[in-house]
């Protein structure tokens, strides 16, 4: 198993920026994939971005893309998420997933979630 542990997050202004971070134990995120997703009061968890086993592909929600990037460094066996320009609508709960079989873009495509952080983005 996986453990997973964010960080990262907090309050930052329309347009600001900030990165959150999502530290595996256990095992190598080499043999994972790892997922972004978000959720807001009383709406389903949304995906945000998500990245391949080999950490070769991508992909983004329709809204992120273009200003959020997911990647990883298999040497410090963490998966990242930098966001940009942020807007107000991405203020959310997000969090961390990862999977060893299976890459997307629902909640059930992965196992293993970290513990979510705030992000509020504030105009």
């Amino acid at each position: 198993q996986v453990q997973l542990v964010q960080s990262g997050g907090g309050l930052v202004q329309v347009g600001g920026s900030l990165r959150l971070s999502c530290a595996a134990s256990g095992r190598t995120i080499e043999n994972y994939s790892g997922g972004w997703f978000r959720q807001s009061p009383g709406k389903e968890r949304e995906f945000v971005a998500g990245l391949s086993w080999s950490g070769g592909s991508t992909d983004y929600a329709e809204s992120v893309k273009g200003r959020f990037t997911i990647s990883r460094d298999v040497a410090k066996n963490t998966v990242y998420l930098q966001m940009n320009n942020l807007k107000l609508e991405d203020t959310a709960f997000y969090l961390c997933a990862a999977d060893a079989t299976r890459w997307g873009r629902v909640p059930r495509d992965y196992d293993y979630w970290g513990q979510g952080t705030q992000v509020t983005v504030s105009s």
